[in-house]
């Protein structure tokens, strides 16, 4: 009885995984392009077949198994709106405040008595 060496056999593991995320994504990539015009939904950017690698497939409820046939849950974004898309959500999660933790918003007025003091000058 031979065991797999550890090193190996994670080897063997990640590189299925990358088999599988390419094949993956081949399947809806070519799906969305065909269904799609090749414009960035955000930017409106144009492509054409030759910087058709910059346009992306986002995956609107962020679930990269979440395939349907008809591209519902698809749009074709640009690299760089692809890339703000994430960024918003991680600044959502991130920058979210719990209720009890908000700060209390300043309640002092500079300008409340400016009419009053106005009508002193005249």
């Amino acid at each position: 009885m031979t065991t797999e060496k550890s090193p190996d056999k994670l080897d063997r593991i990640v590189a299925q995984a990358r088999r599988a995320t390419d094949e993956r994504e081949k399947g809806y990539r070519a799906r969305a392009l065909k269904l799609y015009p090749w414009i960035c939904g955000r930017c409106a950017r144009e492509f054409s077949r030759e910087n058709l690698q910059e346009l992306t497939v986002h995956h609107r409820d962020h679930d990269h198994d979440n395939n349907p046939a008809d591209g519902s849950n698809w749009e074709l974004l640009c690299v760089y709106c692809h890339d703000n898309e994430h960024s918003r959500l991680i600044d959502a999660v991130y920058g979210h405040l719990e209720p009890e933790k908000q700060e209390a918003q300043a309640t002092y007025n500079p300008f409340a008595n400016l009419a009053s003091m106005l009508k002193e000058k005249k």
